[in-house]
């Protein structure tokens, strides 16, 4: 069983001065997991962020996923050791797949063994996958094998809560962790969750969280601003009741934020 931490620091959509910030700010008031990825275009700067803070690297739990135009087998491993230069680090803690992208002319099984060498090098401690639906799962699965895969990272939020996929998955022994658990902020003016919330003398932004954690999955929101990132720490120790879960349950509207073209696949329903 893979081990994830349970609360993490998001940096999607950070940039520059602001997620070098975020980040220093962060691991002031005790984060330690910190989420980015190729893409986010901010692995420079999160590592000097890191760099600069003193943190040691064996108290970090660093992840990164690899870009869609880096999946092909010659490209992945060098892709991966370009992120760990600018994260000023000689290994990540896990590496995902960033989106399973079916038409982008490299199959799954060629970019999962590509992942699965790079681990075996050394560059990567655990391998996952983000944005898999059941049947990509499946056969990421088994291309690599089960035990491999570390975590499925999908988004997920009291308006998307994906029970067949999160089903399988809790099933297959495979970690869930969710991102964009606020859906944009969307859930924190929800009358449901403001009731919750005033109950257990919490923020909104606390409950959803702690309704995350409470259902098992790792969380990685993100915010730049102190009061926040400290704030959304407390939702680790805010225990919702069973009734409180019940509620949060039926507010599930399918409410999906991201699903971008010839990078998604075909969601379950």
């Amino acid at each position: 069983m893979s081990h994830i931490p349970a609360f993490g620091l998001g940096t999607f959509r950070l940039k520059d001065q602001v997620v070098i910030d975020s980040v220093r700010t962060g691991l002031e008031l005790g984060y330690r997991a910190i989420d980015t990825a190729q893409i986010y275009g901010n692995e420079a700067e999160v590592g000097q962020a890191i760099a600069e803070s003193g943190v040691a690297r064996d108290d970090l739990f660093l992840t990164t996923k690899i870009w869609v135009e880096n999946y092909a087998k010659g490209k992945l491993a060098a892709s991966l050791e370009e992120s760990l230069t600018k994260l000023r680090t000689d290994y990540v803690d896990l590496t995902l797949i960033h989106w399973p992208a079916p038409d982008n002319g490299v199959s799954l099984e060629e970019f999962m063994t590509a992942l699965a060498d790079a681990k075996a090098k050394g560059l990567t401690r655990q391998i996952g996958i983000s944005n898999f639906n059941i049947e990509l799962t499946k056969q990421a699965m088994a291309a690599v094998g089960k035990d491999a895969i570390a975590t499925n990272q999908i988004e997920l939020s009291p308006y998307l809560q994906n029970p067949k996929l999160v089903g399988f998955l809790e099933e297959q022994g495979i970690h869930v962790t969710s991102y964009m658990t606020l859906a944009y902020g969307k859930v924190l003016g929800d009358a449901v969750i403001g009731k919750i919330a005033q109950r257990h003398q919490a923020t909104p932004a606390q409950v959803v969280l702690a309704w995350a954690l409470q259902r098992g999955f790792s969380v990685i929101p993100s915010s730049t601003k102190r009061e926040n990132l400290a704030s959304n720490l407390l939702a680790q120790t805010l225990r919702l009741t069973d009734d409180d879960m019940a509620q949060i349950a039926a507010l599930e509207r399918n409410g999906r934020e991201v699903s971008p073209d010839g990078l998604a696949a075909k969601w379950d329903d």
